[in-house]
């Protein structure tokens, strides 16, 4: 019994102990996950900032002399800031009408150049040695103030137009002598096309400094097409083609004058005469001697008459000459003074004093003055009053304002 009572009682020990002992494993459990727990809600430690290196002791700024203590900090004197720009003026406030954006405007002043020749009546030789104080220049009646003189003499750019047609033999010798003497008066430097026409107009020549070519060119004239002469249909077509070429061109218009079946009528080539600038028409004559020898009268007559007339305004308002030759001698000096003419000019300019840029066709008149102003008097070595003659275009056409 006693043995069965210790029994009970070692049994009752180990219960009591293994219960403590479940306990105590249950409470450290417990306390295990709170501290868990409390690791992660809680965020890990900062570590404490290095404390800042201790500044020196604040100092009284020097005086305008230096500081005062050569252990003390420097001072050095502050940059002057870059002052800022002052504003754009405000530009002007303008009232426009509704639905009009501003827009700028500018005004061109052509200078307008005059070629302008003195030849002597009788001896048809160029007058060198004039002076600007010499020349007067007038617009529409108006004295234009000369801003620019020069005297030129510089090689040529031409165009020999030539009348072929099947017409009397002497028509066409006249061109060809002519034609021929114009060549040979030619300089290496000179640019020459030769063209001719009937009722077609045909390039025989593109512009060329080889005189061997031109004169191939006229050697192939043996043969005439037809016998009308569409001289302002030529003509016409010949200035459209001059006018893409910049500075001084020259036509020489070696024909009748007498226009047939041109599609242009008289107007129309005087308005494109007009209308081309700095072109020059030289014209001469053909035919003189058929038409005496022939006794022309009636109306025929009066056609040749009209061609002459024709003939002669194309080159006055151009500033060239005319010629109607009618001996083979004359040739050489009717291209002589044409070639004395072309190389020596004087190149006056000026600015209009009437700005307009309206299309419109200005007159021009151009004199020659002595000191005093009054009209220039010229004297051979023997004191007897010389004639010259004056050769300038005698207007312009002015520049269109575009739209």
């Amino acid at each position: 019994m006693e043995l069965y009572r210790g029994y009970a009682l070692r049994m009752r020990n180990t219960r009591y102990s293994v219960a403590l002992l479940a306990a105590i494993l249950a409470i450290t459990a417990l306390m295990n996950g709170a501290v868990l727990a409390g690791a992660e809600q809680t965020p890990p430690a900062q570590q404490p900032s290095t404390p800042p290196p201790a500044q020196p002791p604040a100092q009284s700024a020097p005086d305008a002399s230096g500081p005062g203590d050569d252990n003390g900090v420097i001072a050095l004197p502050k940059k002057k800031e870059k002052e800022p720009e002052p504003p754009p003026p405000p530009q002007p406030k303008v009232v426009n009408p509704p639905g009009l954006n501003n827009f700028s405007l500018r005004v061109d002043v052509p200078i307008v150049t005059v070629d302008v020749g003195v030849i002597l009546e009788k001896t048809h030789q160029f007058v060198p040695n004039l002076q600007q104080a010499n020349f007067r220049v007038f617009e529409d009646g108006v004295q234009q103030p000369i801003s620019g003189f020069t005297r030129i003499q510089a090689p040529i750019t031409a165009v020999l137009l030539l009348e072929f047609a099947a017409k009397s033999y002497y028509f066409i010798y006249d061109m060809r002598n002519a034609a021929w003497t114009f060549a040979q008066q030619l300089k290496p430097d000179d640019y020459v096309a030769v063209m001719t026409f009937d009722m077609r107009t045909q390039i025989l020549t593109d512009f060329t400094q080889d005189k061997r070519v031109i004169y191939q060119s006229l050697n192939s004239l043996m043969i005439p097409g037809f016998s009308e002469t569409n001289v302002f249909d030529a003509l016409y077509e010949t200035l459209d083609r001059v006018s893409r070429i910049e500075g001084r061109k020259y036509i020489v218009l070696i024909a009748s004058g007498r226009d047939t079946f041109s599609k242009i009528t008289l107007d129309k080539i005087l308005a494109k005469i007009k209308a081309t600038p700095d072109v020059t028409i030289f014209t001469v004559g053909t035919g003189q001697v058929a038409r005496i020898m022939s006794n022309m009268g009636g109306m025929r007559e009066m056609d040749y008459l009209q061609a002459d007339n024709q003939m002669n305004t194309f080159a006055k308002m151009t500033g060239g000459m005319s010629f109607f030759p009618r001996f083979a001698g004359e040739m050489p000096d009717i291209f002589h003074q044409i070639n004395d003419t072309i190389r020596n000019q004087y190149e006056l300019s000026y600015k209009p004093t009437n700005p307009k840029q309206d299309g419109t066709y200005r007159k021009l008149r151009v004199e020659l003055v002595d000191d005093e102003g009054q009209p220039l008097k010229m004297q051979d070595e023997k004191h007897k009053p010389l004639k010259y003659d004056i050769i300038a275009r005698d207007g312009y056409r002015a520049k269109q304002q575009v739209e």
